[in-house]
């Protein structure tokens, strides 16, 4: 068996890749080699968000430029509006389509063509002169502005397991940042310059990117090669009605994004009628003050390193619901209240997107890019929702109705949290079977697996005897000394030897 595996790993060793495209040198650091599997760091963790955040930023760029857009190419306010629209339905074809291959392609190559796509079509953005080009690059810049959606299940893939929860937040932070910084620099950008100038500032930023990702991201294989792309479409839909855990935080995901877009589409209508009566400029820099909550992500993910998603899913919508309880009350009283909802809308739907991820991203490591498309699609209809119904019920009813409606759906999410507790197993559909703990069993655990991969080198040299306990067993059960369950306590006892010595060596 063993000789088998050194040949297998061999055979792997010598046909892995060494060129992106057959084109392009892998630096040899970052080329697949079974016996060093990738370390998941700091800085691969910032290159994610850093590209995170230029990569969605294409989807919001157009929004404060309409005005401006219109009078360049020569159109109506109805014509151009439909480029936001056109986006965003690229950007849901794509995460029906393309996001799924992050559990079919190898990573690298798919992020590096995503990226470098998005890059060369945000050239023809910025140079374009023809409307009809504008709209048709629209949609397709919607349609590979993708790479978040494998950068968030890759991070939890290379992430070790007593880190997850804070890459995961680090990686969505970047993409909330994107949200909050692609409307403030274009709209800034555009009142002194044209227009053009924020798409060429976009092709240096997702150029930066690209650069990164080439220099940092591992060449990491394909998880499931058996797969077809047919296979795996169809797997997306099969989850997204058998996985009890997927469903309670997709409906959760969809009643977040709700709230948080239909808020920041009605700020501009409540910031700029009576009493405050602010203009586009300080409306624009008002979604700044998000900044601060964005930047407490890793405290966020910490602590559900720490705590059981479930529980901080809870925490974190029932502030939801207070936060915009207070909107309900006074958003049109005092500016406070704006401040302070705009302010805890960020750090309650950055801590509940996270916790959910990683609740989500534990049913199975194989399925995780599926998994997470499922969550982008309810999200992204709940931005749908959010910006249709919000509007119309702010313009006709005002921001009392609008805060209103915006409770509904917290306490919505609220319900389907509850139906279904933290440790029930994974296809029961409601209840509380396994209880309410809200610390991770798991904790001791995963702070020794952080203990032993600092000394590694150590565990290294043990390796040999290990390998040969495991041969050992193996040797006895082919003989039939023993069974499948004796293997399994000789195998654990060895492996417990092994750590507990370490652990002394250490001491």
């Amino acid at each position: 068996m063993c000789e088998v595996s050194k040949e297998r790993d061999s055979a792997e060793s010598t046909t892995r890749s060494t060129h992106d495209f057959a084109i392009f040198p892998i630096p040899k650091r970052l080329r697949h080699d079974p016996a060093r599997p990738p370390q998941f760091g700091t800085v691969l963790n910032i290159v994610f968000a850093f590209t995170s955040t230029f990569v969605i930023a294409n989807l919001y760029y157009s929004q404060p430029l309409l005005i401006q857009l219109a009078q360049s190419f020569g159109v109506t306010y109805d014509e151009i509006s439909r480029v936001p629209t056109l986006v965003q339905g690229g950007f849901g074809a794509g995460l029906v389509f393309i996001a799924p291959l992050g559990d079919l392609s190898p990573r690298r190559p798919l992020l590096l063509l995503l990226v470098g796509a998005s890059m060369l079509i945000t050239v023809g953005l910025a140079v374009t002169k023809s409307f009809l080009a504008f709209q048709i690059l629209n949609f397709l810049i919607g349609v590979v502005s993708l790479a978040p959606q494998i950068l968030v299940p890759l991070a939890a893939d290379l992430a070790p397991s007593h880190r997850r929860a804070t890459a995961i937040s680090i990686v969505i932070s970047g993409l909330l940042l994107g949200i909050l910084i692609s409307r403030v620099m274009a709209g800034i950008v555009a009142q002194f310059v044209s227009w053009r100038i924020v798409y060429y500032v976009s092709v240096g930023m997702q150029a930066i990117s690209l650069a990164s990702l080439w220099a940092t991201v591992p060449d990491y294989p394909s998880q499931n090669k058996e797969l077809t792309y047919a296979k795996i479409l169809w797997s997306v839909l099969r989850l997204s009605v058998t996985e009890p855990t997927l469903i309670q935080a997709a409906l959760v995901q969809l009643g977040g994004a709700a709230v948080y877009t239909e808020f920041f589409v009605t700020l501009t209508f409540l910031l700029g009628d009576n009493p405050y009566n602010y203009d586009t400029l300080i409306i624009g820099i008002f979604g700044l003050i998000g900044l601060v909550g964005v930047c407490g992500s890793p405290i966020y993910g910490r602590i559900i390193d720490r705590v059981t998603p479930w529980h901080v899913s809870i925490v974190t919508t029932l502030g939801f619901t207070l936060t915009y309880a207070l909107y309900w009350g006074a958003a049109g009283v005092n500016i406070a209240v704006p401040v302070i909802v705009t302010f805890g809308l960020d750090v309650f739907r950055q801590s509940q997107q996270t916790s959910l991820a990683a609740r989500v991203f534990e049913l199975e490591d194989g399925l995780r890019s599926r998994l997470n498309a499922v969550c982008m699609i309810a999200i992204f209809l709940g931005q749908v929702i959010g910006s249709a119904v919000g509007s119309e019920i702010f313009l006709k009813h005002g921001w009392r109705a609008n805060g209103a409606l915006m409770t509904a759906f917290c306490l919505f999410q609220l319900a389907v949290l509850l139906v279904r507790g933290p440790h029930v197993p994974r296809y029961t559909w409601f209840g509380y079977a396994g209880g309410l703990k809200w610390i991770r069993e798991d904790i001791h655990l995963r702070a020794a697996d952080e203990e032993r991969a600092s000394a590694s080198v150590d565990d290294e040299t043990r390796a040999p005897s290990v390998a040969a306990d495991t041969k050992s067993v193996k040797r006895m059960h082919s003989e039939h000394i023993v069974g499948a369950s004796d293997i399994q306590t000789v195998v654990s006892d060895a492996y417990e030897d092994k750590v507990k010595d370490v652990d002394m060596e250490k001491r």
